[in-house]
């Protein structure tokens, strides 16, 4: 196979998706070595094609410029206007208007057809009684998170007692009657999850746990799985 061929079945491999792929794993699907799948990626980057990872906790395709911009069926339509109104109506106020501006976007782009059918989309969301508002800058939470970097805050839980945390935040959830950031909690030494509303005085720093949140990540909502399906059994 031509190192052209291979860079082409490299990124068939990486648009597939299915969680991130180590140069290992790449390597045995394409016969080539690990040391090789690394130059391929590298020129790929090169190339303009967005990859995120490294050596040893595999690779994800977020970004591939040589795909062309897809269209939507009217239901898709339907779906991204659902969703965008049910954020106006559970995010923090930076994330609802980023919501609106999407749609906005979306609006201005497509054709006039489905332009008219977003703005009179058949399905909508509103919710009556909205999370709690969080206790901290969201943005400044989503930033350290996107950015890999640990954080501290102080926390008040369900009995009133306060204390200082220090972890390494890895994703939001929206839930039905609050928000909260799961993490590991370094105090702990164990994944946690925190009401956006009971923390306080966020603090940043500059320790990095990259390229570790993704799968840290995964591993936190398999364990959340397993422990409601012990609870449910």
């Amino acid at each position: 196979m031509s190192r052209t061929h291979r860079l082409f079945h490299l990124m068939q491999l990486l648009r597939r998706g299915a969680g991130p792929k180590t140069a290992a794993q790449l390597g045995q699907d394409l016969g080539v070595s690990g040391r090789s799948i690394h130059r391929d990626i590298a020129t790929l980057r090169q190339l303009g094609a967005v990859i995120d990872g490294e050596a040893g906790y595999g690779f994800t395709l977020i970004e591939d410029n040589a795909l062309p911009p897809l269209g939507f069926r009217d239901l898709e339509l339907e779906a991204l206007v659902l969703g965008l109104r049910e954020v106006e109506q559970i995010g923090d106020p930076d994330l609802a208007e980023a919501a609106a501006e999407a749609l906005r976007k979306l609006q201005g782009r497509l054709p006039e057809r489905q332009s008219h059918r977003l703005r009179h989309a058949v399905l909508s969301a509103h919710r009556f009684e909205r999370p709690p508002l969080p206790g901290i800058t969201l943005s400044d939470l989503r930033q350290a998170t996107w950015d890999e970097v640990e954080i501290g805050f102080a926390y008040t839980d369900f009995k009133g007692t306060q204390t200082q945390r220090r972890v390494r935040p890895l994703g939001l959830i929206y839930l039905d009657r609050s928000n909260v950031l799961i993490a590991w909690c370094l105090m702990r030494r164990d994944f946690r999850i925190f009401r956006l509303d009971r923390m306080a005085a966020l603090q940043l720093t500059e320790t990095s746990f990259r390229p570790r949140r993704i799968p840290m990540l995964r591993e936190a909502l398999a364990q959340i799985d397993r422990s409601n399906s012990a609870n449910t059994s």
